[in-house]
């Protein structure tokens, strides 16, 4: 995979139940293109505290910046991107699609659960004086959730080490004016997804105004299973926006 190098830096943002890690295959694609990218670490704790945390990250890049974000890692990019001026695209990965006032699991209203739903697995956690609840999926329905289209022994590793994301990740409203209203944006849809309903990929891709590609029998685990084609979408829209 060849392409000029771009000025920009992409930003890679993951979601829930996951850690940076599960961009390895696009990074390896990208950086043998020439492309300057970081794979961030999205803490899961809260849409407005994730997205201020990476809004933080971007903004100390001199460069423009391309935020690509998968699942709840939409949101979060969606976010940043309202507080770091120098977001000039974004790309949703098998993603929501979230308005102002709008929640994450909220922009998924209206369409069947996924399967994802019944399999997440409850845990508190200290959070100050408080305790918290966190998600991760139940290790024994990882593969087919998350990443059916993925080897069974990576699947199995891939449950292991995944990480777990606090319940307000997903019930927390987004609470400013959406980046993807004022640059260009790139939606993925995931056909065979487990954990979000495609077509509520679909409605997210439309609500938003993105270019979409769709992935036929793809999971939700897309950037490792489909990396070339993800890279490709990533890779166009640096083109796209210069």
């Amino acid at each position: 995979m060849t392409s000029p190098v771009s000025s920009a830096t992409v930003v890679l943002v993951h979601g829930a139940f996951a850690d940076a890690s599960s961009w390895s295959r696009v990074v390896s694609r990208l950086s043998a293109a020439g492309v300057a990218t970081v794979a961030a670490p999205n803490p899961l704790r809260g849409l407005t505290a994730d997205g201020e945390y990476i809004a933080s990250l971007v903004r100390q890049i001199e460069e423009p910046v391309l935020l690509v974000g998968h699942s709840y890692g939409g949101p979060v990019i969606t976010y940043a991107s309202a507080k770091a001026e120098n977001v000039k695209g974004l790309v949703f990965v098998a993603s929501f699609g979230v308005d102002q006032g709008v929640s994450t699991l909220g922009s998924n209203e209206g369409f069947p659960p996924a399967e994802l739903d019944a399999a997440l697995l409850p845990r508190t956690f200290p959070r100050g004086e408080e305790t918290g609840t966190e998600f991760q999926i139940q290790p024994e329905h990882f593969h087919s959730v998350f990443c059916a289209d993925l080897p069974v022994d990576e699947a199995a590793v891939l449950a292991i080490s995944q990480r777990p994301a606090a319940d307000v990740a997903f019930g927390e409203l987004l609470a400013v004016e959406p980046g993807w209203k004022k640059v260009p944006s790139w939606f993925i849809v995931a056909g065979a997804d487990h954990a979000i309903n495609p077509d509520a990929e679909r409605a997210a891709a439309k609500r938003i105004g993105a270019t979409v590609t769709e992935i036929e029998g793809g999971s939700h685990a897309i950037a490792l299973s489909h990396p070339d084609e993800v890279a490709q979408v990533i890779l166009g829209a640096l083109g796209e926006i210069g």
